[in-house]
């Protein structure tokens, strides 16, 4: 029924200039509008919403993954930029904070201003 829909991934901030310049200017994403609830980007094939909330609870796990044809680079543009990648202690990441799963696939995390856990991902 919606396999055809444009998706939108939404987020929530409490910082809504700190997430318009940490989505536009250090993710890159274009921005598209401020209707004043909430800050739309647009990447090559979805739309990120930014709502604007009372409080943000981050997920645990990572609520907006970006794929990479090269995550060494990402991860590297993006530290340039001011970007932390997140550290785990159960599992093995190399010195950039990339792990590798078992097939090959490779992922990085980081938060945004608000700490929503993101994630670039190599896929095999």
């Amino acid at each position: 029924m919606l396999a055809s829909a444009p998706i939108t991934s939404l987020v929530g901030t409490v910082k809504p200039e700190l997430a318009k310049a940490f989505y536009g200017d250090t993710l890159g994403l274009k921005f598209i509008s401020d209707d004043g609830f909430a800050l739309v980007f647009e990447g090559k094939n979805a739309r990120v919403r930014v709502s604007r909330v009372p409080g943000v609870t981050p997920a645990a796990y990572a609520v907006l993954g970006f794929t990479v044809d090269d995550i060494e680079a990402a991860v590297d543009g993006l530290t340039a930029k001011g970007v932390v990648f997140a550290r785990y202690g159960f599992f093995v990441q190399d010195a950039r904070g990339v792990w590798a799963a078992p097939d090959g696939t490779k992922v990085a995390w980081f938060h945004d201003p608000d700490l929503n856990l993101l994630s670039v991902v190599q896929h095999v």
